[in-house]
């Protein structure tokens, strides 16, 4: 059955790779018209995402590597960024 809930529920969700390495927390949903199109993860310290991409604050995960959705958030393992990311450095 599939469950409704409110977008603004999902912020702060923790996110998780589908490895089990804690990413980051949901900050922000981005819709395009009326469907997700991506989600705003940010960078906290105890965060994996914060040793990969160094300076910058978060980075943006398109809708489609979102495996799951619940009491926290399950993306694919192909989301962890590589090289040089731009999204969302620090002013």
């Amino acid at each position: 059955m599939l469950k409704m809930r409110k977008l603004s529920d999902s912020y702060d969700l923790k996110v998780f790779t589908d490895s089990g390495d804690y990413f980051g927390d949901i900050e922000e949903c981005i819709l395009a018209g009326n469907k997700i199109s991506g989600w705003r993860i940010k960078a906290t310290k105890t965060s994996f995402l914060s040793r990969v991409i160094g300076s910058a604050r978060g980075v943006i995960v398109p809708h489609q590597l979102v495996k799951s959705i619940g009491d926290v958030v399950i993306i694919s393992r192909n989301a962890v960024p590589s090289g040089d990311v731009g999204d969302m450095k620090e002013d």
